[in-house]
């Protein structure tokens, strides 16, 4: 079996969607049941869950970085959506549990959801911050 560049692109191309998906999904879930003060979210099971899902993501990810030889100096798209992942999880932990008032978990959690929904339209657009999307 000849390994085909184009196969394991399409493959975790996929798996990266995929699993950003499921943890964007699985976040914004555990912060709304948060929120409705549910106990589930941050049971150990829900938490290594998420564990599990972000770092497949991450390793698929570098595995698509690595591949196609993408340069973040080169690629700003790349390089933003890098910058904004930390301020994703400081805000994403903000809104699950360090927050002191549930006002406070309401506007990080949709900051949250805006930093990453920001990071999927700059990949997606291949652009500094999905500009050509928004503009359209």
């Amino acid at each position: 079996m000849s390994w085909d560049i184009a196969t394991t692109y399409a493959a975790l191309r996929g798996l990266h969607m995929t699993l950003a998906a499921a943890s964007v999904g699985l976040f914004a879930a555990r912060w709304l049941a948060v929120l409705f003060s549910q106990g589930w979210p941050m049971q150990s099971g829900t938490r290594r869950t998420s564990m599990v899902i972000d770092t497949g993501l991450l390793l698929a990810g570098v595995g698509l970085w690595v591949l196609m030889q993408h340069n973040p100096l080169r690629e700003p798209w790349l390089l933003i959506k890098l910058l904004l992942l930390p301020l994703y999880v400081v805000l994403g932990a903000l809104a699950l549990r360090r927050a002191r008032t549930r006002a406070a978990r309401v506007w990080f959690g949709l900051a949250a959801l805006s930093v990453v929904g920001l990071m999927a339209l700059s990949a997606i657009s291949r652009l500094p911050l999905g500009l050509a999307l928004l503009s359209v």
